[in-house]
């Protein structure tokens, strides 16, 4: 079975498909590559592996727009999906197809959850995200409530089972020949309740604390990228490995350099006598100084392309160019003899140009003398 392949046509949906046409194909297609319906067939666990892995980003926007956006470079390595057997899938998707077939309880209130991902933003210069960086960023993130150690409740107080679900964690419901069982709605999948919650978290067994961390930025980063941190998100509530922490990026614009992907394109004012003549002229790159030649004749709009002057991508190899892009550049005024030099070069073109502006007490003048003359 070939790897990588475009997780909408895994599930079988329109790249415009809702999140409900979504979650549908998923559990059409968990329910026909379900182990316990295809005991033994590793083929079927394959694609069951592999709709769970569209399922996993498709379902979450976020992930989603990576994906439209850069394909699966846009999730391998940051968000990408890994499920090392179904045990993993169960546990993360249990509450969508529930126990499917009957008697196994999957992903219960006994199997460790892994806590929630959280988020944080890093802006950088051009020049810092061309070469990367080391960053610290600060966000707020969960932290075990000291009072109570993280356990929610109260001192002297205790956890008892869940009346809803009789301790058990989950509720089963039952339509016809399907049964479903899903997390209980009322202890979260937990099968036991506090009965008097810690006063310093609620009940939560963790605060919100303000976190930093140091970030190293790969080379080349854009708006819109994500970079992930393992292991730095919401401490999970049953003993389960924390989440991870997604670094959005935000690069700032440049004063100089428009960024064009790997490519940086810089507009170089030139006078006419440099366009007409060619010249020599020194020019900023992101890693210093550099020398562009511009040729004689050179026209507006011109291109020069400097190779590997751009910036690097961390998800493809090479680095992009510096195009340097001509626009001569017309003086408002000039000197005197430059004008004379100027209208002189025009008699040699045979080119007609304005007559030579009179001063304003000159026009005074002539205008004068034309009422009187009237």
């Amino acid at each position: 079975m070939p790897t990588q392949r475009d997780y909408y046509e895994v599930l079988g949906v329109q790249r415009d498909a809702s999140t409900a046409e979504i979650a549908a194909a998923y559990r059409k297609l968990a329910v026909k590559h379900h182990p316990d319906k295809n005991p033994g067939d590793q083929d079927a666990l394959a694609r069951f592996k592999e709709a769970s892995a569209a399922f996993e980003v498709l379902h979450d926007e976020q992930k989603r727009a990576r994906y439209d956006r850069f394909g699966h470079a846009g999730v391998n390595g940051q968000a990408a999906p890994s499920f090392s057997d179904a045990e993993d899938i169960f546990s993360a998707f249990g509450d969508l197809f529930g126990d499917l077939f009957g008697g196994r309880s999957r992903g219960g209130r006994n199997r460790a959850r892994r806590g929630h991902d959280v988020q944080c933003e890093v802006t950088l210069t051009l020049k810092e995200a061309a070469t990367g960086v080391l960053k610290t960023v600060e966000f707020r993130r969960p932290q075990p409530c000291e009072d109570c150690q993280g356990s929610g409740a109260a001192p002297g107080s205790r956890r008892v089972a869940c009346s809803y679900c009789a301790g058990h964690g989950q509720v089963v419901q039952q339509a016809g020949i399907v049964r479903m069982q899903t997390t209980c709605p009322a202890c979260r999948g937990e099968g036991s309740s506090i009965e008097t919650p810690c006063p310093a978290c609620r009940g939560k067994g963790s605060v919100a604390r303000k976190v930093a961390l140091d970030v190293e930025i790969p080379p080349g980063v854009d708006t819109g990228m994500q970079i992930r941190i393992p292991g730095q998100g919401e401490p999970s509530g049953n003993g389960g490995p924390p989440g991870d922490c997604y670094c959005a990026v935000r690069v700032l614009e440049h004063e100089l350099f428009d960024r064009q992907g790997q490519h940086l394109l810089l507009r170089l004012p030139v006078t006419y006598s440099q366009a007409v003549l060619g010249a020599n002229i020194e020019i900023p790159t992101l890693t210093g100084r550099a020398e562009v030649a511009i040729p004689a004749g050179a026209q507006p709009g011109d291109l020069i392309t400097l190779k590997g002057q751009g910036l690097p991508d961390p998800r493809v190899a090479g680095v992009g160019d510096l195009v340097v892009k001509v626009q001569i550049e017309v003086p408002r005024r000039v000197s005197a003899e430059e004008q004379t030099l100027l209208r002189r070069l025009a008699e040699l073109e045979h080119k007609n140009v304005a007559p030579e502006r009179k001063s304003f007490f000159d026009k005074l003048k002539e205008y004068f003398v034309q009422e009187e003359a009237k």
